[in-house]
């Protein structure tokens, strides 16, 4: 009985060894890239073995809402991609508030480097896209698939360093993704949306209107809030333009200054409610959904074509061109001065690592490429693939041996 009972005290104190070390690991700046990772390599797993059938099978399974005349009918990867990815947008749009209002972007003192750095990261990759793609009018709508970092990424592989990057860089680095990301939200407003309802728009302003006083009359409470936005979720969804765009106008209407009876922020709830849950499950779901690509020669063969040539030339190449000379130049002007404690060198090296587009360039090129032939799809994530991981170990490296000293 004794043994028992020893051997149940071991497997317990062996089970909170295990909760703790989850727990500590899930708490370390590179957890959310290393998940990403993991999904990404199962999806890619799942698509290169017995297991593609299923694999397939489970992304086109259809899943239908419909209350009354309201009929929502979408494979589960369109529920991914436009559902969970608003959740996702709905927590991009309560960061982006914060740090405008109380944040890294509240003053323009803070806001010019990463801002000129975000403007250059995003209008260079675009041009070397269109250079490999100016000949084919339906390869051109994947433009924007470059100009996107992925956060989650970045910041993962960065964390990685330890003190061999100083702690401003990684400031400098959440600034300019924050900004790359509003970016984002206005390229898929502006150019990725379908035809338009205005009937469907016209519900949504009055809904978005509702919220609106909602804030003006200091509703605290988050559930009306959450409320209305779904059905805003539902109109934008309906509407042509893209339903992730329902999650930003949430955001920007919840409050951040007034406080609830417990002296909470709305705003500064739900991201602290929302965080783990878009980091640890919205993100690794998208991945896995997303980043399965059947390899094979043919495949391989495909990387030299146009679309995946100017993705890569675009995220590896554009990306830290278009970061680094637009910093350089607007240090050398006198308009901003480099991050405390760091160099060109590492500037470098940050520049690089914002290639990695992964999360948010295979989005857009799911956008992008929605309504055309498939083979654009496949071409598109190898292209995506292959430049956020050249731009993550060449990033890494010279991160690596410029912070060498700081050892």
């Amino acid at each position: 009985m004794g043994q028992l009972a020893t051997a149940g005290s071991l497997k317990a104190l062996g089970d909170n060894m295990l909760a703790r070390r989850i727990h500590n690991f899930l708490q370390q700046d590179y957890a959310i890239g290393v998940l990403l990772f993991i999904a990404s390599a199962l999806a890619m797993v799942a698509a290169n073995s017995f297991f593609a059938t299923w694999y397939d099978a489970l992304l086109n399974t259809p899943v239908r809402f419909m209350v009354g005349p309201l009929d929502i009918h979408k494979p589960l990867l369109l529920w991914i991609n436009d559902g969970l990815m608003a959740i996702f947008f709905l927590l991009i749009g309560l960061e982006v508030k914060q740090e405008i209002i109380e944040g890294e972007l509240s003053s323009p003192a803070q806001v010019i480097l990463p801002g000129i750095g975000a403007i250059g990261g995003m209008a260079v990759p675009a041009l070397f896209y269109v250079a490999f793609n100016y000949a084919d009018p339906i390869a051109l709508k994947g433009w924007a698939i470059p100009a996107a970092t992925d956060i989650a990424f970045a910041v993962g592989i960065l964390a990685l360093l330890g003190k061999r990057a100083p702690a401003s860089l990684m400031t400098f680095l959440l600034a300019l993704a924050i900004i790359d990301d509003l970016g984002a939200i206005i390229i898929i407003a502006l150019f990725y949306t379908e035809d338009l309802s205005l009937i469907s728009m016209g519900i949504g302003a009055v809904l978005l209107a509702v919220l609106a006083i909602f804030n003006y009359r200091g509703v605290t409470r988050l559930s009306p809030y959450l409320v209305v936005g779904t059905l805003l979720w539902i109109c934008v969804l309906k509407s042509g333009v893209h339903a992730t765009l329902a999650g930003v106008l949430l955001a920007f209407i919840i409050p951040l200054k007034a406080v609830d009876q417990r002296g909470r922020s709305p705003l500064k709830k739900l991201q602290h409610d929302l965080h783990s849950k878009v980091n640890y499950i919205i993100l690794p779901v998208f991945a896995f959904a997303n980043a399965g690509l059947e390899l094979n020669a043919q495949q391989i063969q495909s990387l030299f074509t146009p679309i995946p040539m100017g993705i890569v030339a675009g995220l590896f190449l554009g990306k830290q061109i278009g970061v680094f000379s637009f910093c350089w130049l607007a240090v050398k002007s006198g308009m901003a001065k480099l991050p405390t404690g760091a160099g060109w060198i590492q500037m470098y090296g940050l520049s690089i690592l914002c290639g990695i587009g992964f999360t948010m360039s295979l989005f857009i090129s799911s956008l992008a490429f929605e309504n055309v032939d498939v083979s654009y799809m496949i071409s598109d994530r190898i292209g995506v693939l292959a430049g956020s991981i050249l731009s993550a170990i060449f990033g890494f490296a010279v991160l690596h041996w410029a912070g060498r000293k700081n050892v």
